[in-house]
């Protein structure tokens, strides 16, 4: 394919917004933040917006594109502690939009009021990747719901603020820096990116406050701190599976790898893969840098198919998606596609459509999976259509925070209940347990694209059974 059409590809996935979907994911103060009688200062994270615009408890809305203007009298009424009129139209608001889990939080926050609670915040990227935020928030908004409906922990309920970190390793510490002066936080869900996890981490660790990712799967991640835990399965574990589906199942032994190399994420999975096939007996041939200006997939297809390759491994990330995206448009369903939990997206749906169909995703989690969970259920009750892995692993951080709270309701007694032999929670994945590592002990999930209406693009990813 010429590089004229590459370009037109590429541009086409630009332009093209994701709606919201089903299939197994949804997608679409002046002087500081007060939490209690603590004020969060204002600080530059290192571009044109202040701290203060960056979290929220209710007072500001990061969601992108208009907000309804009863959400909109909400966020001005809970600024003002005018809780009541803040229920009032923040009740009003969901009933226009179900699905916004940003409004369900300043809803429960609201009916909180000034009384008191148990504080944890979300570092989610509103500003660089919202249906990944949005999806985080559903699991978080889900958990904080249901403690809260059913009494609180011990009787004290639960607030839940967003910061927006931009998936920015320095905006995230520069984040964690501000949530780990207000003792009013005790953990913190998130961030979303291994990159982020790692540069946030170590703040998070100086002061001794719990950050639990629910989507960083860097093997680096594993024993970097006894402050930082996650909730989705390591790259090892999502690396080995595929290796194996590919050279046990599929019976194929020769593979390239398209990977970013200025992702954390994006390298971890693509070395842990490269090790597992050799271990299964098989070999990657070749590794292509997505990141790379003068990348092209055509001639990177060309390539691959010179040397014998049978599989192509797309362990992109969300910055090279689109480039991935056209891999799988050029390579017209030749060589088989297996591909890390990043490409678990509508926009792969939308994008790839028929050349993508077949292609195996390794994902931590999918809403049907388990046959015996009630999570699936309760979780479409409340947003009116199927949630992702991200808000799984989400609502399994929180509920992993509030059990930890339930047993002593500081940032030590968080931690140190998350680090004992005998924690456990039972989340929607099953149950958490977590490692001395700050890992969990939990199994990947294939998936595999098909022709499909659920997701309404007329594609679906379903468990590979």
């Amino acid at each position: 394919m010429s590089q004229k059409n590459e370009t037109t590809i590429l541009a086409l996935a630009l332009l093209l917004t994701v709606g919201i979907v089903g299939g197994g994911f949804w997608w679409f103060t002046n002087n500081g933040v007060k939490i209690g009688n603590n004020i969060i200062p204002n600080q530059q994270p290192g571009n044109n917006s202040s701290l203060q615009d960056r979290i929220s408890f209710g007072e500001k809305s990061f969601t992108p594109g208009d907000i309804s203007p009863v959400k909109k009298e909400g966020i001005e009424a809970i600024a003002a502690k005018s809780y009541d009129k803040a229920i009032a139209n923040f009740t009003a608001a969901l009933k226009l939009n179900r699905n916004d889990p940003e409004t369900l939080i300043f809803l429960n926050n609201a009916r909180i009021g000034s009384s008191k609670s148990y504080t944890i915040v979300a570092s989610v990227p509103f500003g660089t990747d919202p249906n990944a935020a949005l999806e985080i928030l559903r699991g978080i908004a889900q958990a904080q719901n249901q403690v809260n409906s059913s009494g609180g922990i011990k009787g004290v309920p639960l607030r839940v603020g967003i910061a927006n970190d931009d998936d920015n390793p320095e905006i995230a510490k520069q984040i964690a820096s501000t949530l780990v002066s207000n003792s009013e936080i005790l953990g913190v869900v998130g961030p979303n990116t291994s990159d982020s996890t790692l540069a946030a981490g170590t703040i998070y660790t100086s002061g001794q406050l719990v950050a639990i990712s629910p989507t960083s799967t860097s093997v680096k991640i594993s024993n970097f701190s006894r402050y930082v835990f996650r909730t989705v399965p390591s790259d090892f574990m999502a690396a080995r599976t595929l290796a194996n589906y590919m050279v046990r199942t599929l019976q194929k032994k020769n593979a390239v790898v398209f990977f970013n190399s200025q992702s954390n994420y994006s390298q971890s999975l693509k070395s842990e893969f490269v090790s597992s096939v050799s271990l299964e007996g098989g070999q990657v041939a070749s590794e292509f840098d997505l990141s790379k200006a003068d990348f092209s997939a055509a001639k990177s297809l060309e390539q691959a198919t010179k040397q014998g390759a049978e599989v192509l491994m797309l362990a992109a990330n969300t910055e090279t998606l689109d480039k991935a995206l056209q891999v799988i448009q050029i390579n017209q369903k030749k060589l088989t596609l297996l591909a890390g939990d990043d490409v678990y997206t509508a926009k792969t749906l939308e994008i790839g459509r028929e050349q993508a169909v077949g292609m195996v995703v390794a994902v931590p989690w999918h809403i049907d999976s388990d046959p015996k969970s009630d999570f699936p259920q309760k979780s479409r009750q409340l947003w009116g259509g199927d949630v992702s892995w991200r808000s799984a692993l989400s609502y399994d951080a929180t509920v992993a925070i509030i059990a930890a709270l339930e047993r002593n309701p500081t940032r030590s007694g968080v931690q140190q209940a998350l680090l004992s032999s005998d924690f456990s929670a039972t989340g929607a994945s099953g149950t958490i347990r977590f490692l001395a590592s700050g890992d969990r002990n939990a199994p990947v999930q294939l998936v595999k694209i098909i022709p499909g209406s659920r997701s309404r693009t007329g594609y679906d990813f379903e468990p590979v059974r």
